[in-house]
This record gives C-alpha cells, structure tokens and sequence, in this order.
C-alpha cells in the first residue's frame, strides 16, 4: 500500500532519512513541498541504499508534478509523477558501482543508468527485475 508523507505518516520514515537527505530535495521544481507526494516506502529505501553505498546520493529529479513531467519530456506513466522514483547524480564508474550495489541490497529491482545518473523505482505497476540504460 502506498504511503505519502504527511504529519501522521512521518513517524514511519525511517530516521536515518534525516541524515542523508532534506525533504526539498524530492519537490517538483514547479511545486513547493511537493515532496509529501513521495511513498515513504520508496524514501525508507532510498535511505537504506545511501547508508549502504557510502558515497553522497545527490538527487536530481525526485516527484514531479504532470506539467513538469511534460516539459522534461518524461512518459506519461512516469513513475516520478506517483512518488516512486527518483533520479541520482552518477558521474563516475566508481560512484554508479556502489549505488547500483546499495540500490539492490535495498531492495529496488528497477533501474536505469544513464551517463551522469542513475534512475530508480519500485512502481508496483511495472515490470520488475529489470536493469535499462539510457
């Protein structure tokens, strides 16, 4: 079952969350606190995988509004647009390793990786146990 963020379902983001990531960093440039549309299972997750990598994830594209969808060019079924997908800057070989081994270790089994950044999403809705580049 999906869960956003709001005061009530705070409690069950995982601390750890805290202190690896803002909340801001996950807003649709076009939407201030956009970021309580995230699924805190997602979030847990992605918190999960930053402390195991051990290398800074810096979060490029968190949810995204459908407008902002549209102008990036993203497909319509983006699972950016239901909180359940983000972006990460992977500039080196090095850096996409260790992410790619943190993200499995978490448990994400949809990931795209592209030059400069790694795609990752749990989006029930999709395929799973897939590995795509860009």
């Amino acid at each position: 079952m999906s869960q956003n963020i709001t005061k009530k379902t705070m409690k069950n983001l995982n601390k750890t969350f805290h202190l690896y990531f803002e909340y801001n960093e996950f807003d649709s440039p076009d939407i201030k606190g956009s970021y309580e549309n995230m699924d805190v299972s997602f979030l847990n997750k992605i918190a999960y995988a930053r402390k195991t990598a051990g290398c800074a994830f810096k979060i490029t594209s968190g949810y995204r509004s459908p407008a902002h969808n549209a102008k990036v060019g993203g497909v319509p079924s983006s699972s950016h647009t239901i909180g359940r997908a983000c972006d990460i800057y992977a500039p080196t070989s090095r850096q996409k390793f260790l992410m790619l081994s943190a993200l499995l270790d978490a448990g994400f089994n949809r990931i795209g990786v592209a030059n400069n950044f790694i795609h990752v999403d749990d989006d029930p809705s999709k395929s799973e146990d897939v590995i795509w580049t860009y």
